[in-house]
C-alpha cells in the first residue's frame, strides 16, 4: 500500500503539468518540493533498483504469484527510472563525477529519458494505483 502511495506521488512529481492543469493552486506546493527533487529522485532510484533486485532473487513468486510478481516489478522499475530523472543531478554530483566516462553515460540516458519523463510519470501514478489495488486483492 505505501509502495503504491510512494510511486503516485512519484509520478505526480514527474509530471507536473498534469497535476497543474487539474488544480492551479498546486503551483504553491511543487515549488516548495523543488528543493528536495533531487534527494527524493536518489532515494527513489536506489529503492527502486533494490526491488528489482528482490523481485529477481525471488523469482520463486512468479509460479505462485505471476501477476503479483510482475506487479512488483514493473513498479520497481518504474521507479527506479522516475527517480533517476528527478534525481539525476544529486546522482551526478554524488557519484557519476568521479568518472567521465559514467557520468558521459548518464548524460545519455537521461537525454532519452527526458521526452517521455511526463508518460513515464502517467505510467507511475497508474502502476501506483495497481499496486494498491493488487495488494487488496492479491494479498501476498
Amino acid at each position: 500500500m505505501i509502495y503504491g502511495i510512494t510511486l503516485m506521488i512519484l509520478g505526480v512529481l514527474a509530471s507536473p503539468n498534469l497535476l497543474l492543469a487539474k488544480k492551479p493552486n498546486a503551483k504553491e506546493i511543487l515549488d516548495k518540493i523543488t528543493p528536495y527533487q533531487g534527494w527524493i529522485g536518489l532515494v527513489f532510484c536506489f529503492w527502486g533498483i533494490w526491488g528489482v533486485i528482490q523481485a529477481v532473487l525471488n523469482m520463486g513468486l512468479l509460479t505462485n504469484w505471476p501477476i503479483w510478481w510482475i506487479t512488483w516489478l514493473a513498479s520497481s522499475l518504474v521507479e527506479a527510472v522516475l527517480g533517476f530523472i528527478l534525481g539525476y543531478g544529486m546522482i551526478s554530483k554524488l557519484l557519476l563525477s568521479k568518472n567521465e566516462e559514467a557520468l558521459k553515460k548518464g548524460e545519455q540516458l537521461l537525454a532519452k529519458l527526458a521526452p517521455i519523463q511526463g508518460r513515464l510519470g502517467l505510467a507511475g501514478i497508474v502502476v501506483g494505483v495497481w499496486v494498491i489495488v493488487a495488494g487488496i486483492l492479491f494479498y501476498v
